[in-house]
């Protein structure tokens, strides 16, 4: 059977496979000396997001009025999962109790899955803005993991940089 994206988007068997994977393409990266782990997940993150942006938009336009909201419905459409955000100076952390990507501790990984996380919604939010051209629009930047479930914590905390500017 042949899937398109939009069949694959809509698969909630997705988030384990992927899990899974990530968790064997980081002991093969070890394994083969890479240390720009943290990049290329990022960047595998941002990946998903361009793709994803095709087939689903939750909103047209992104601001720090609204972007809590959006945010937790793009957690909530692509991971299936409730998060609990909190905004302070120009950082968002949202914590996450059951992250897809981080749902066991592994001993043998020093990398967390929620790396793709920061990746895709900091790419997701920067596409609404670029599109919408508005100027109080506002776009993420990747900040850090600071806590993560695959690193032994009770809960991830992915942290995002709010920058603004409009049509950058």
């Amino acid at each position: 059977m042949n899937y398109t994206k939009a069949d694959v988007f809509q698969a909630e068997a997705t988030m384990n496979q992927m899990r899974n994977a990530i968790y064997h393409l980081a002991r093969f990266m070890d394994k083969n000396g890479k240390t720009d782990q943290i990049k290329r997940l990022r960047r595998m993150g941002r990946n998903i997001a361009r793709t994803i942006f095709n087939y689903w938009k939750p909103i047209y336009m992104v601001t720090v009025v609204n972007v809590k909201d959006v945010i937790s419905t793009i957690y909530k459409k692509i991971f299936i999962s409730n998060v609990a955000i909190e905004i302070k100076d120009d950082l968002i952390s949202v914590k996450e109790n059951n992250c897809a990507l981080c749902k066991y501790h592994y001993e043998d990984v020093n990398i967390a899955g929620c790396e793709i996380t920061l990746g895709l919604i900091s790419e997701f939010i920067s596409l609404i803005s670029k599109k919408s051209k508005d100027i109080s629009s506002i776009y993420l930047e990747p900040y850090k993991v600071e806590q993560s479930k695959a690193l032994g914590h009770a809960s991830c905390i992915q942290v995002y940089k709010i920058k603004s500017g409009g049509a950058l």
